[in-house]
């Protein structure tokens, strides 16, 4: 894992998407500097279910290569859709509403904790919490049948996954670790073609990089006859 100076992680070092912020309109600025804002409350999590989320999540988008500064607040994000109910406006047959889904299968994983260990999510290891969402990312969850039964556990993983993602990449620290640089409006793209950054972004600059050894990043194993590398449940120090 490694990091740039400033603890931004991404193969862009100094790149900044919000120095741009003076050739954005108003509502742009407004609606991008929100997402940076740290103030939001939750409200749909209880203060119970919210360490265990946030847990959860630093699994699936691991951010130990961002300083405290640059974290991204992933659970805020889940949390105002959940309580405002926004929808994709469609539901998989057999999947309860997102936040039934949620509970249950925070529920569940706690569940699994004890029943496996005698321990709450929380207390696990790192090691020990990420083999346990392996097995969710896996399809073959070692216990809490009785809510499984009632979800598709492979929906829920990827209910988990989808709302990580969207959270992460729609932050501007985020386009700064991936060298995008932001709303291109009331300013146009002007460098369309060869992939040459605009004047106002930096060159990319690549790294190697290393999982944590306290997850099955990087951990092969053989399926249907070939070694493959595992990426999941998080991407462990590929920020």
């Amino acid at each position: 894992m490694k990091r740039n100076i400033e603890g931004q992680p991404g193969y862009y070092p100094g790149f900044s998407t919000l120095a741009q912020q003076p050739y954005w309109d108003e509502a742009t600025r407004k609606a991008v500097l929100e997402r940076v804002s740290r103030s939001r409350k939750l409200r749909f999590f209880t203060p119970e279910e919210a360490p265990l989320i946030e847990a959860i999540f630093e699994h699936i988008l691991p951010q130990g290569d961002r300083s405290e500064q640059y974290r991204i607040p992933i659970v805020p994000a889940v949390d105002d859709r959940l309580y405002n109910n926004r929808i994709d406006g469609y539901r998989y047959e057999g999947m309860p509403p997102d936040q039934e889904a949620y509970r249950l299968g925070m529920q569940a994983i706690e569940e699994i904790a004890k029943q496996k260990d005698g321990r709450g999510f929380l207390e696990l290891t790192p090691l020990e919490q990420d083999k346990l969402l392996k097995t969710l990312h896996d399809g073959k969850p070692e216990g809490a049948r009785n809510i499984w039964e009632r979800m598709p556990v492979h929906r829920f993983w990827m209910l988990l996954v989808q709302d990580a993602a969207e959270a992460y990449y729609s932050h501007p620290y985020a386009w700064d670790e991936i060298g995008f640089g932001g709303p291109a409006y009331p300013r146009a793209y002007m460098r369309l073609e060869h992939g040459e950054p605009e004047p106002w972004e930096v060159n990319e600059q690549r790294y190697a990089w290393l999982a944590p050894e306290d997850s099955v990043s990087d951990v092969s194993e053989w399926i249907g006859g070939h070694d493959k590398h595992l990426a999941t449940p998080g991407q462990g120090g590929s920020h």
